[in-house]
């Protein structure tokens, strides 16, 4: 029989203690340490897959082979992984409870030609094919298990031979190896392990979908975001259409790209061209609408900013922004305040940026001034022109990066004219495209106004 220890384990940072206490040492959270028995023998067949130890060897001796990525029908899902799936990777996507993530496997499943297991602890056989029938795919080569003990998983991703393994959620499986409830830091941390090894030495890369905590972070050891290769996360406000899938690690590629998704009654179809759906066309021009050209990643993003100024009502003025930061609205209001002498300071200003979406790129900043003086004036701006610049704290307009492209992207979706910075260094080519240049933000009023 193999001895049994008991440890005391944080079950928010995942550190052991020799004895239980009421505050964590590492990480400082209060009431985080629960009592665990853990097994000390792990010679178990199902966990000894490397068998022979491994010897060092030079860094120069060792032969490198062009790994090819595993092809996937979904481009959205490609783009962010970096051009496809690396064989052998463990793949950590966590999200919102109902924001999709099982849908997005699901589809992967169906719609590859890969061998796929589709492993589910938390839905039956007959719930899986509920939803597959719903999203109306054919499963010609998808697999599905319903278990949450990781040997008996082992055991069937020999058995099956599977090109991809898909699990529904780390959060509910279990071993042998360590008497505590699922969901448990050295439970998933365990499990984790034991995939982690079948991945690496048989190659067979590894989906694990990952449950969130109210801070909105994976629940679990933050041992788990380093044990993996990539983290990407799915969000998106259930209220909107639109879901954005994001990388916030990729050992095989950009952290920077991004993934967009429209939810439909029979699953996740991917936006190929998402500026088209974020731009509202209507018969008549609107005050307090502006168009910013932004960049996620590689990919061009055109969309529209929405601003309300009023009388404030109240003593205190109000500052609400829906997908901006308050911080730098504060800060641009400040410069048209101090720069350009608008009178901004008792007044409401409330800011949306709309089709759900969360920008943080600095170009957007003239396109939110253009929007804040558009409502302030009651002067709707031409609903063909877009902007692409960053304020500064002097009121200079300061250039961004791959203009060009933001250009060209301008022209290809019916923009006659495009506002940038004159310290951009742009060719003398023809664009196709009205561009006017500033230098400061009192030039900006006069270019949209007259």
């Amino acid at each position: 029989m193999a001895k049994a220890k008991t440890v005391y384990t944080c079950q928010s940072c995942g550190a052991t203690h020799a004895q239980w206490m009421g505050k964590c040492k590492a990480c400082g959270e209060w009431n985080t340490i629960v009592e665990e028995r853990v097994i000390g023998a792990k010679d178990t067949k199902s966990r000894n897959l490397i068998g022979t130890a491994a010897k060092a060897m030079p860094l120069g001796a060792v032969t490198m082979t062009q790994e090819n990525r595993l092809p996937l029908p979904d481009q959205e899902l490609v783009r962010v992984l970096g051009g496809g799936l690396v064989p052998g990777s463990l793949v950590l996507l966590g999200g919102e409870p109902g924001i999709g993530k099982s849908t997005l496997l699901l589809q992967l499943a169906l719609r590859t030609p890969l061998k796929v297991l589709y492993i589910s602890g938390e839905e039956s056989e007959k719930q899986i094919k509920m939803r597959a029938d719903r999203i109306q795919e054919g499963e010609n080569k998808c697999y599905i298990l319903t278990e949450t003990n990781t040997d008996a998983i082992i055991a069937q991703i020999e058995e099956v031979a599977p090109d991809l393994v898909i699990i529904d959620s780390i959060q509910t499986l279990q071993t042998n190896h360590v008497e505590s409830s699922a969901g448990s830091v050295s439970q998933i941390r365990e499990c984790t392990a034991e995939l982690l090894k079948v991945a690496k030495q048989q190659g067979i890369p590894i989906f694990l979908i990952g449950h969130i905590n109210k801070e909105g972070h994976i629940a679990g050891p933050k041992i788990l975001e380093h044990m993996v290769d990539v983290v990407l996360q799915f969000e998106g406000d259930q209220n909107h259409l639109f879901r954005i899938l994001r990388a916030h690690k990729n050992r095989f590629g950009s952290t920077h790209e991004l993934g967009i998704y429209e939810m439909q009654g029979s699953g996740l179809r991917e936006v190929a061209n998402p500026s088209e759906l974020l731009l509202t066309r209507t018969d008549t021009p609107l005050s307090g609408v502006a168009i910013a050209a932004m960049m996620e990643g590689m990919r061009s993003l055109f969309i529209e900013v929405q601003a309300l100024v009023s009388t404030a009502v109240y003593g205190t003025p109000q500052r609400s922004c829906t997908g901006f930061d308050t911080r730098r609205l504060n800060m641009l209001l400040a410069v048209l305040e101090k720069r350009c002498g608008f009178r901004l300071g008792m007044k409401d200003v409330f800011l949306n940026i709309t089709g759900g979406i969360r920008i943080d790129d600095p170009a957007t900043d003239l396109a939110i001034v253009a929007a804040i003086l558009s409502s302030n004036e009651d002067i709707e701006i031409d609903d063909k022109t877009c902007f692409a610049a960053e304020v500064g704290l002097a009121g200079e307009v300061r250039p961004v990066n791959r203009v060009e492209q933001r250009i060209h992207e301008a022209r290809k979706l019916g923009f006659k004219t495009i506002i940038v910075s004159k310290y951009n260094k742009l060719s003398d080519q023809d664009y196709g495209i009205e561009i006017i240049t500033i230098g400061r933000m009192e030039e900006l009023f006069s270019a949209l106004f007259g």
